[in-house]
């Protein structure tokens, strides 16, 4: 059984925040010719999946490298990022790093559920699949076969309303309705924020997400990635954050409480 990834290697993401066009090929029409048995082989995405390669965020985990290189951001947004970076890197090297939402113990959103700090597993039923994180012990839905409600009928969350159908062996998610105070490698959003996913299964030991995030008002250009994660024998574990102690300090620190002596 695999072992966990450091405490230092889960908060690199911190509070962080996915469309490549349709296939425009109908399920019933495909470039060969399978079953049942077989489309229904090739729709399955469940198991506990890690993140691959193991180095995905780069050699410093105080500084993670974004998986498709820089963020192309519209301005007051990216003068704010420089910015921020900065003040990350003099907080790093003064030892007490910036707090962000993982310092503070909440979940991280969407679309960083899916970068997998920790191994994730993926459960699926004929109405939904779920995601279940072991990192601060998230679960993400994704209804499948549902329509987007209107924008004001979702009720913000972490991870957002996300809706999902299959596209031969391609499963599409929307997600929209993630709350404004999740960001994305420090990166804020609006509520113009659209997520869209297309997972697939390359092979029995690997699985892509292709995510592309679309927000014109942040986002100078949609930015997307491909999230790759081979299939693992680990068992996910409950995560509580709150046995860290971890507490922020008033000028955005943070750092490990270790209580008071009791002797």
């Amino acid at each position: 059984m695999k072992s966990r990834p450091s405490l230092r290697h889960a908060l690199l993401c911190g509070g962080l925040l996915a469309s490549l066009g349709a296939l425009h090929m109908p399920v019933a029409v495909q470039a060969h010719d399978v079953s049942a048995h077989d489309v229904s082989v090739e729709r399955d995405i469940s198991g506990t999946w890690e993140r691959y390669p193991e180095d995905w965020a780069g050699p410093d985990p105080d500084n993670p490298i974004p998986p498709n290189g820089p963020f192309k951001l519209n301005e007051p947004y990216a003068s704010a990022y420089d910015d921020l970076q900065e003040r990350k890197a003099a907080a790093n090297l003064a030892g007490t790093p910036l707090a962000n939402s993982s310092t503070r113990c909440l979940p991280e959103g969407m679309p960083t559920i899916m970068e997998a700090i920790y191994p994730i597993q993926i459960v699926q039923t004929d109405g939904q699949v779920i995601v279940l994180a072991e990192f601060l012990t998230q679960t993400r839905r994704i209804w499948l076969n549902d329509a987007m409600p209107p924008a004001d009928e979702i009720s913000p969350s972490f991870n957002g309303h996300s809706v999902a159908r299959w596209e031969g062996d391609v499963l599409v998610i929307e997600t929209q309705g993630v709350r404004p105070d999740v960001t994305y490698y420090g990166i804020p959003h609006t509520d113009d924020l659209r997520l869209t996913e297309r997972i697939r299964r390359v092979d029995e030991e690997t699985l892509e997400d292709h995510v592309t995030i679309h927000d014109p008002t942040v986002f100078a250009e949609p930015y997307s990635f491909t999230l790759t994660y081979k299939k693992s024998d680990y068992r996910i574990s409950e995560y509580i954050c709150e046995n860290n102690q971890i507490e922020v300090s008033d000028d955005g620190g943070s750092y490990l409480d270790l209580g008071e002596e009791d002797y």
